[in-house]
């Protein structure tokens, strides 16, 4: 019987917080349940997923709700943990944010100069808050099996389980077993909160532009009310002497 490497995480793993719950820390697997809908709403059969997936044994499992910091943080906290080496994306897609499909296009294709993660259709997929080469190492570090629209206490089960195998098990054109760690040390790091609402950010040049002019418009205007409100200061005091 081979046994499959495995590796101390970071100390600060999971760095960031988030509604998931943390399992095995040796587990190959981690679990995103999609929620389509406010937070404090999350449906009951959502939660039983969660629960599913980690007392199946999964390393990490909760819900991404956003396109954006969502996938931020869920980046730092599988980087930091290098036996991650599988997501199972399941639940239902947010037809308004395409948060499923997002994480997805960006396992498959990257993000691009902007930031943008690249084949994306979602209003704001831009990771503005993590460093590229977290995004890099998180790409090659995990396999998708991507549910998206499915979901099921057994599903995650039968997912789960055979992540742990040592021989392959065929799901779904995956030969999915322990493939053991990342060759590669923990990155340890959180999000920059640089960017706190991305939906704000401009989308293009165009728009960059735009919020520039806007910008640099109301910087003049912000100069132009100080500087009489300085001069009818001066005015006031001369008449007061």
């Amino acid at each position: 019987m081979t046994e499959m490497a495995k590796v101390t995480p970071s100390p600060e793993y999971p760095p960031e917080e988030g509604c998931y719950l943390r399992g095995n820390d040796y587990s190959p697997v981690a679990v995103v349940v999609l929620l389509n809908r406010r937070r404090e709403e999350t449906p009951t059969e959502l939660e039983a997923l969660v629960r599913a997936a980690v007392e199946s044994g999964a390393a990490l499992a909760g819900t991404l709700q956003t396109e954006n910091i969502g996938i931020e943080k869920i980046i730092c906290n599988i980087v930091a943990n290098p036996n991650i080496r599988y997501i199972l994306l399941c639940g239902p897609e947010s037809a308004g944010h395409m948060t499923g499909e997002a994480l997805a296009a960006l396992i498959e294709n990257g993000m691009d100069d902007r930031k943008r993660i690249i084949g994306a259709t979602a209003p704001t997929p831009y990771l503005f808050n993590i460093q590229p080469h977290f995004v890099d190492r998180f790409r090659e570090q995990i396999i998708l099996i991507n549910c998206i629209n499915e979901g099921t206490p057994d599903l995650v089960r039968e997912v789960v389980s055979a992540c742990y195998q040592e021989e392959p098990v065929l799901f779904r054109g995956h030969g999915l077993c322990d493939i053991g760690a990342y060759p590669a040390a923990p990155l340890s790091g959180k999000i920059t909160w640089r960017v706190t609402h991305p939906e704000k950010e401009p989308k293009n040049e165009e728009e960059r532009e735009q919020m520039e002019n806007l910008q640099a418009r109301m910087d003049w205007i912000k100069k132009r009310v100080s500087e009489k409100q300085r001069m009818e200061g001066i005015e006031k005091k001369e008449r007061e002497s």
